[in-house]
């Protein structure tokens, strides 16, 4: 007979609901019925050690944890200043956000420990100063100018930016191949801690609103408004919805990406179809969408011409979706394959900062090689693929 696991009863039953995982799903992990299941967190019987390790695998929580006397005191959840009626967070969620806040949880003791300096512009501001004062804040602050990248790639430059100013930066979309990020449900949140600032940013959408809320999120580190977003956009409609940090963080958003000096010194022409509006917004890294939102906003267009050149942008957005569906499709068929592309996958999930803070910490010997592996899901040796795609 196999071995029982003689776990605590209401310890397995608070990690399933903290998952956000429901008995049908948390029951067919390890194949028994949902009664059998009952019966575990009920403490009427036991599961037997793999079935209890498959578990704590799948909850994403330590074996022995479930072993704890009494329920441990988890991380506190973020705020939530998703716009009101937001769908309930899932699994998916649950699991990144926890990920993250564990890694920013390490990175802050170690640099408080270590007597590092706070980092001034975190709660630099409130949400009740101009949003122009602040988005001028973060980009002198950062050294981007949107209107002259170094680069063809803005998201890339504003994220090296932001890291090298000590803001961990991650991006994924998954936490498995089975396990997906809505977008819908959560764009991006951020830890504004005065020692190690995180941002993390679902990277189901396209660059464009990534890049957007990238710079929304930066924007709730410089008022130390630690929470999380959804629905990040440049038009807000039923504004009642809306937390007022996030109407705020949306105009600093808009006003760091696409400034005043930039968009009332372009030539008119550029308005005359979507596609010449398209060209102008790819090269600062925005969406077509989130151009003339702008130019609205400011008056430069009608609204007779904004709501024209929306429908045109619209109808050559539905073809780009369809063309950017066929590379996530070929992306997904690389990642099942197990090509190299996982490290790099890793890598941006881990934030580059991060990893290269952790594999630093390894390689001079002040952190054990399973603390390592754990905080980089990686195993360790698999550091040197990993570490060769930082300097690629």
């Amino acid at each position: 007979m196999a071995n029982k696991a003689y776990i605590t009863p209401n310890v397995l039953k608070w990690a399933r609901e903290s998952s956000r995982m429901s008995e049908e799903t948390a029951a067919a992990k390890v194949f028994v019925t949902e009664d059998k299941l009952k019966e575990w967190e009920l403490g009427s019987s036991q599961p037997t050690i793999k079935q209890a390790q498959t578990l704590a695998k799948s909850y994403k929580r330590p074996f022995a944890l479930f072993f704890l006397p009494e329920v441990p005191r988890d991380f506190q959840p973020l705020q939530d200043y998703r716009k009101k009626g937001a769908k309930a967070l899932t699994t998916s969620s649950i699991f990144i956000i926890r990920e993250i806040q564990q890694k920013q949880n390490w990175i802050s003791d170690v640099f408080v420990e270590n007597k590092e300096n706070k980092l001034p512009y975190v709660g630099r501001f409130s949400f009740k100063d101009n949003p122009v004062t602040v988005a001028n804040d973060i980009l002198k602050t950062l050294g981007i100018n949107p209107l002259r990248y170094n680069t063809d790639n803005p998201i890339r430059e504003w994220i090296y930016a932001a890291e090298s100013k000590g803001i961990f930066i991650s991006r994924s979309s998954f936490i498995h191949s089975r396990l997906k990020l809505d977008s819908e449900e959560l764009q991006g949140f951020a830890i504004s801690d005065a020692y190690a600032p995180f941002v993390f940013v679902n990277s189901e959408d396209w660059n464009a609103p990534q890049l957007f809320t990238l710079v929304h999120e930066l924007a709730h580190v410089w008022i130390a408004e630690t929470g999380i977003s959804n629905d990040v956009e440049p038009e807000i409609k039923n504004k009642d919805k809306f937390h007022p940090v996030e109407l705020f963080c949306n105009q600093v958003a808009a006003n760091a990406l696409i400034p005043h000096e930039l968009i009332s010194n372009l030539d008119s022409n550029i308005y005359q179809n979507a596609r010449e509006v398209f060209k102008v917004a790819k090269t600062i890294g925005v969406s077509s969408f989130a151009f003339l939102v702008r130019a609205f906003n400011m008056n430069i267009i009608s609204d007779t011409t904004y709501q024209k050149l929306k429908r045109e942008a619209e109808i050559d957005f539905s073809a780009f979706l369809k063309r950017e569906s066929e590379k996530k499709a070929k992306q997904k068929d690389k990642i099942k394959s197990g090509e190299p592309n996982y490290y790099l996958l890793q890598l941006n999930r881990n934030s580059r900062l991060f990893t290269q803070t952790i594999l630093d910490a390894f390689h001079g010997g002040f952190i054990e090689p399973t603390v390592a592996s754990n905080l980089l899901n990686v195993q360790v040796n698999k550091f040197r693929k990993l570490e060769a795609q930082l300097f690629k």
